[in-house]
């Protein structure tokens, strides 16, 4: 099986964010969903639920529950228990809700940009106070957290910290040795890492996804990992994530939640979410290959079309964060590719101060369409 991007034409008969946001003339390659078809079984199990009118709320039923936890243990040999689990319906509430479990009012909560945007909205919605801890930086090593800041964090009342793992928009994939670093820097302060990992069943093959609550005790006494079949299987719409906790401390607390933080799962969302943990492994090994092979033509195309911009290939995710600060056009360069080559790419800043100068491009879309935005923004040099 080979998974390929649709063509355009079809691509701009979807109803979603990617295909209505911008006139048809503009190459949309921001935000994050995917350009490829459905995953065969996951379209099967929806059909299905609609030819049988199974529409209604969901009920008490495990089934995806033990599909998460089994992908888990065939991919990243984690053992999930089904039953230290809840469904919500997305990442975003289980990022909220567990934050509130973890703050009083006016908590500061660390995040460590250049970061997922939302995460600068969600800490304040949950009650928090955002306290930024960059990421560090070096030309040989990379990027990575900055455990001495967070440390600091934690010791001058930090309550929480919200980590991307494997971070967005960098593609990061944390070492097992920081993540335990982090725990045990969380179970010194008796603070709460909340570990955002939505961006793991992305990760490529030449990189390690470790689940937060797996790197050790302190992990799974402070941790509560977020976790959902969304960016990998392109059910963003769909409405259906996953609290996953691993110590009775934590599973205590999400089981305190409202009944309704549960109940607004999608019913349709948790069929879809089954579906692809159970049957939809096949499609995703295919997207990887398709997305790795993007990975690295965008590396060629950069080098040969715009080679003043600096870009490491992620190790998860199907996102690039590229630096045009040598091209001069500003702290945004994506309002001025926008409106001169009729790309659409996030802007930097959306991720933090530190992004000022960058953009983040999705490159899940078939080559054609990332060779053609490329030399697009080529051209206006």
């Amino acid at each position: 099986m080979t998974v390929e991007a649709s063509p355009l034409s079809q691509l701009r008969t979807r109803t979603s964010e990617k295909w209505r946001a911008y006139p048809d003339d503009v190459l949309p390659l921001f935000v994050a969903e995917m350009d490829y078809p459905l995953a065969e079984p996951v379209a099967a199990a929806l059909h299905d639920a609609i030819s049988r009118s199974d529409t209604g709320y969901i009920g008490p039923d495990d089934a995806a529950k033990r599909a998460l936890a089994d992908f888990a243990s065939a991919s990243w040999g984690w053992e999930v228990e089904p039953e230290r689990t809840l469904t919500t319906t997305d990442v975003s509430v289980v990022i909220v809700e567990s934050l509130r479990l973890a703050i009083r009012p006016g908590d500061r909560v660390i995040i460590t940009p250049p970061v997922y945007p939302p995460f600068f909205e969600l800490v304040p919605e949950a009650g928090g106070v955002v306290d930024e801890v960059p990421l560090l930086f070096s030309d040989a090593a990379g990027w990575a957290l900055d455990l001495d800041g967070i440390e600091r964090a934690f010791a001058a009342g930090a309550r929480a910290f919200l980590l991307c793992n494997p971070h967005n928009p960098l593609g990061l994939v944390h070492s097992s040795e920081q993540l335990a670093e982090v725990a045990a820097l969380a179970a010194r302060y008796d603070a709460v890492v909340v570990s955002d990992e939505v961006h793991a069943p992305l990760t490529h093959p030449d990189a390690t996804f470790t689940p937060f609550l797996s790197v050790s005790a302190e992990a799974r006494r402070h941790g509560i990992a977020a976790h959902a079949a969304s960016k990998a299987w392109n059910l963003a719409g769909l409405k259906c994530a996953f609290f996953v906790t691993a110590d009775d401390r934590m599973t205590d607390r999400i089981r305190s939640l409202p009944i309704e933080v549960e109940v607004r799962t999608s019913h349709l969302g948790r069929i879809a979410t089954e579906a692809a943990y159970r049957d939809g492994r096949a499609w995703l090994a295919d997207a990887l290959a398709a997305i790795g092979s993007n990975r690295v033509r965008l590396t060629t195309l950069l080098a040969e079309h715009l080679p003043d911009a600096r870009y490491r290939e992620p190790h998860a995710s199907y996102l690039a964060w590229v630096d045009l600060r040598a091209l001069g056009w500003g702290d945004d360069p994506s309002a001025r590719i926008l409106d001169e080559a009729k790309v659409a790419l996030n802007p930097g800043t959306d991720f933090g101060r530190q992004g000022a100068g960058f953009v983040r491009l999705n490159f899940a879309c078939s080559p054609a369409v990332l060779e053609e935005a490329v030399t697009r923004i080529a051209r206006m040099r």
